[in-house]
Parts: C-alpha cells; structure tokens; sequence
C-alpha cells in the first residue's frame, strides 16, 4: 500500500523495550563520554606544559612480543588494540539492531543508513574541495571528517541538560553505529597498503571457531578470550587495521536464542550478555585511553594554532565535520522525506534534525584513528589533524547545545508524556499500546 495515512513517520516513536534499552545504552555512553572529556583535557594539558616531554616519551614506550610483530607503542596499543573493543561493542550492537531491534522493519532502518551514508559523503567532498591543490597526499585524509563519536556526543546531551524525544535519541544512537561500521570498512579498504593473505587466512580459523563457541552458547572466558585474541593479533600481523577484528567477532556473537517456532522475540542471546558485560570496559576504559594517548597534541601557543588553522588539511576537517555533517545528514534526511513523501512524527520538527545533525560533527575517537592511518602518528600533519578534529568536534559541540537548548522546553514536555506512568507498571502510557497481544 502506498497511501499516506500508512506510511511511517521519520522519526516515530519506536516500541517500548527498543526505548528502554537505548536509554540504559545512552546512560553508559554518558559516563563514558565524560570520562572520553576528561582524558582529552588531560591529555593536552600534560602536552602544553612544562613537562610535554614526559607525555611524548610514555607515549613512546613500546612493549609486547616482538617475535609476534607486537612490540609496539603505547599509542598504538591504544588505537589497535584498546579500539578492537570498541569495535566489537559496534558489531554486537549493530547486529542487534537489526536482527531483534525496530530497525529489522526497513522501513525503520533506511532513515538512519542514509542519513549515516550522507554524513560520511558530503564531509569527504568538501575536504575533497578544499585540499584537491593542496598535493603531497593530502587528499589521503579524505575520511578523517566522516566519523561520528557517540560517547562525546551524549556527554554534551548531558552537560546541556537537554530532553530529546526517544526518537531523535535513538536515530543519534543508530546513525552513530552505522557510522562506525562504514568507517571501520573505509579503514580496512582504503587505508591498508600491503595484505599478508597467509595471516589473514589462518585469522578465519580462530574466528571460525568463536563463531561455533558463541553459537552453541559458550560462556567460558578463558575459551573464548585466547580466540578473540588470535584472530585480533593475526589480522594485525595481515596488513589491515586490528580493529577489524572487533567488528567481526562482534558479528559472530548471536543476538537471539532460537527454538522451534522462535523469532526476534524467542529470547535474549549472547550478545545481550556480552554487551552487558564488554560496554562498559569499552566507554569507561578503552576510549578514555585512547583519547588520553591521540588527544595529546602540542599546540605550541596561539602561533601555533595559527597555523594549524591555516593548513587546508585542518580547514577541511572542521567545514568536514561542522558543515558536510550538518548539510549531509539532514540534507539526506529532507530529501528522502520529499522522496517518499513522508511526513515528520509529530513530536519532532525540522529544526530538532538540524540540531541532531550538528551534534552528529562531533568526530573525535574514529577521526583521530583514521588521522594517524592518513599521515603517521608524531608527524606535523598529524598534529594539525588533530587540532583540527578538536576545532571542529568543540565548535559542532557548541552549535548544536545552542540550537538544541533553544527547544529544551519542547523537549521537556515530551519527556514528561514519555515517562509519564500513572498505572505503576513500569511501563509509561504512551507505550501501552506496545503492550497489547503480547506475551510477556
């Protein structure tokens, strides 16, 4: 059918259990966010002071196997290995999404998949337009303004104290994983220069029997654990970025447990307990790390962030993430609304996607991971990428709590009738229609 009245609105109101669980999600990323804040401010503060040589030498400090080919930096154990594990929380999460989410109905999922697609294309353009004379490989940064960080930008939801309606917070959520999955492929095509096919053929081996453990519902850590790590250290030794691994062991966790007759509703999987148990390593251990470790740049006084800002390289990644994420994701967003001529769900107005989108410009941990693949870690371009993605992330951060804090008051009242519960089960009224004919 193809009549209006049965058409989805963008941006409706999903079930209750999806509500749910993307808040308890969004309450990790909070503390993970602020932690990430924390980090960075450290990590610069330590870089721009008197004692900028101790941080360069402890980031320097390598350690590990060297017969694995794993002696390496502190850094570089922070960006290869400390982001597997954000990654993995990636691949469980997007696999949940759609295999047991709302997002299994297309309908639901191509808003946010187009949307993330629109914001990694038009960002790579305009960095494409402002660096295509700038030569010496700068276009090898293309990707660096494509990336999304969820955790920084739902610490700033909490600083601001601002109530988004579940719909826009699940679409941030949503967007912000698909966004992580494009950007870990971009990272495995087009930022790997030489592929040892013997190591990434023997990595299908380990990874092949996590899926068997996984499928058969195997808890035992010191199983799974060593083959998680296998399959991470032999596709590190193949040329392509370790965080790869994440992903892939992500998917191979199942997000259902099946029985006869079973469907997204026949019960909780292993990825439900993996993320319980992984996120919150991931958002309170490993990108505070990370961030710590890349986040450290030496401006070297207003001079110097000068002519950081004055590198086309830098310009592209702040116009990238403020502006092409702005214009891509809501641009696409408007467009495919005229497309199918749907119309917005009541609670949300235009200038609430403008505000999402803008949110959505703050690229922090991927961009800076993407950064240090472009040009090298240490480099004068690098430390340029990196006040750049600090510009740009801070100036997106600060356009959208403008904006968003403007329709605070809208928000609130949205949040009130969303949490609204006056039968005490739990479950607001606005939800209780979700209820209906299901088992519980």
């Amino acid at each position: 059918m193809s009549s209006n009245s049965q058409r989805l609105p963008l941006f409706s109101r999903g079930s209750w259990s999806e509500a749910d669980r993307v808040a308890a999600i969004l309450r990790k990323e909070t503390v993970g966010g602020i932690l990430l804040l924390i980090a960075a401010v450290a990590a610069l503060t330590w870089a721009n002071s008197p004692w900028t040589d101790g941080y360069e030498s402890l980031m320097n400090v390598k350690f590990g196997p060297s017969a694995l080919h794993l002696d390496l930096t502190l850094s570089t154990w922070a960006a290869d290995g400390l982001l597997a594990i954000f990654f993995f929380v990636v691949g469980l999460e997007l696999k949940r999404e759609f295999v047991a989410g709302d997002l299994r109905d297309p309908r639901r999922a191509a808003l946010p998949i187009a949307a993330a697609v629109g914001g990694m294309v038009v960002p790579a353009l305009i960095f494409v337009a402002l660096n295509r004379t700038t030569g010496d490989g700068a276009l090898q940064g293309w990707a660096i303004p494509t990336a999304t960080d969820i955790a920084f930008a739902v610490a700033i939801l909490a600083v601001i104290g601002t109530h988004l309606p579940t719909a826009l917070r699940t679409f941030l959520l949503t967007l912000a994983v698909v966004d992580d999955l494009l950007a870990i492929t971009v990272i495995a095509i087009f930022y790997t220069d030489e592929v040892n096919f013997v190591a990434l053929g023997l990595a299908l081996i380990p990874l092949a029997l996590f899926t068997l453990a996984v499928q058969k519902r195997v808890r035992s850590w010191w199983i799974l654990i060593p083959l998680a790590v296998i399959t991470w250290v032999l596709i590190h030794d193949s040329g392509i970025h370790a965080t790869v691994a994440g992903v892939l062991l992500g998917f191979a966790v199942p997000v259902v447990r099946s029985r006869a007759g079973g469907g997204p509703d026949a019960g909780p999987g292993l990825a439900e307990h993996f993320e319980h148990r992984i996120r919150p390593l991931s958002a309170g251990v490993a990108i505070p790390v990370f961030a710590f470790c890349a986040a450290g740049v030496t401006v070297g006084g207003f001079s110097g962030l000068t002519s950081a800002l004055s590198d086309p390289i830098a310009l592209g990644i702040i116009a990238g993430l403020v502006l092409g994420k702005t214009i891509g994701i809501f641009g696409t967003t408007f467009v495919l609304s005229k497309f199918t001529r749907a119309s917005l769900d009541k609670s949300v107005q235009w200038i609430d996607v403008v505000g999402i989108s803008m949110l959505a410009g703050i690229g922090f941990t991927v961009s800076l991971l993407i950064g240090d693949l472009a040009f090298g870690p240490g480099t004068e371009r690098d430390d340029h990428v990196k006040i750049g993605v600090l510009a740009g992330s801070i100036l997106a951060a600060l356009l959208a709590s403008a904006l968003l804090r403007i329709r605070n008051k809208v928000y609130k009242r949205i949040y009130e009738e969303e949490t609204c519960d006056d039968d005490n089960d739990g479950i607001p009224d606005i939800y209780q229609s979700d209820t209906v004919g299901r088992d519980n």
